[in-house]
């Protein structure tokens, strides 16, 4: 699966569902399209396993006045959603003070953003690449980082290997194109369980406190929580297999 979800500044106001179908790549069936004033939905399937999936392209209001309405279009169209769904695009909201090169922040909009997006219990895939995807052409330039890619748990579950990678801009647009990478292999191996049997283990408890102290990022709590969280399942799974692998050599050694 690869989408380019940068638009060149482009809204849904000014293309049409079948003009982004392009961006779609061809392992995929297009089964129905709906559209808003700022968002573009695309019911997929894959053509190998028959999954169904949303793609959701936005391109959020720029002017303050209209904010409101594109975030409440946003959650008309997440709120009871029964298929796996990713949304993508310009959301034109950044997250914290972080996503911005100066002091000139106002919490308003990020703050209804961040509530938005914990209600509908979305995560933002993380970007490689790059800090900030967007810049004005002053002589000392803002740089922001509006545009990203959000996903629901179960589309998160379905393809765990998904990454974002920002893009050299070679369009005219002040915006940075962004690429989504994922696949469904080893989604099925993807499922966590905690053994009891780690907690005997002596080094256990610190390797939690290490990994759980270390440096995260995350635009709110509940974003540094589950970044945290992740983190420390990933770090838990190979310290486990490490641990196994240790195991096993010593079993042997002590049979020969």
């Amino acid at each position: 699966m690869v989408n380019n979800f940068c638009g060149a500044g482009l809204s849904p106001r000014d293309i049409s569902g079948e003009s982004c179908w392009e961006l779609i790549h061809p392992s995929l069936t297009l089964d129905f399209i709906s559209q808003g004033d700022y968002h573009i939905k695309f019911q997929l399937r894959n053509k190998n396993d028959g999954l169904q999936w949303n793609l959701i392209a936005v391109y959020g209001a720029a002017q303050d006045e209209h904010k409101q309405s594109f975030l409440t279009e946003i959650v008309q169209c997440c709120h009871n959603e029964s298929l796996p769904f990713l949304m993508g695009g310009d959301f034109n909201i950044i997250r914290g003070p972080n996503e911005k090169n100066n002091d000139r922040y106002d919490d308003r909009w990020p703050s209804l953003f961040n509530a938005v997006i914990n209600s509908l219990d979305l995560r933002e895939l993380e970007l490689s690449g790059r800090k900030f995807t967007w810049a004005n052409s002053l002589p000392q330039p803002t740089f922001e980082r509006l545009d990203r890619v959000l996903v629901s748990t179960e589309w998160e579950f379905k393809f765990p290997r998904a990454n974002i990678q920002a893009l050299p801009c070679e369009i005219i647009s002040d915006h940075t194109p962004l690429l989504s990478f994922g696949d469904r292999r080893g989604a099925s191996q993807q499922i966590f369980r905690f053994e009891l049997g780690w907690l005997t283990r002596d080094d256990f408890r610190k390797v939690v406190e290490r990994s759980w102290t270390s440096v995260c990022e995350g635009n709110t709590a509940i974003d540094l929580w589950q970044n945290k969280i992740r983190r420390l399942r990933q770090f838990l799974r190979g310290w486990a297999k490490n641990k196994s692998g240790h195991y096993r050599k010593e079993k042997k050694r002590t049979h020969l």
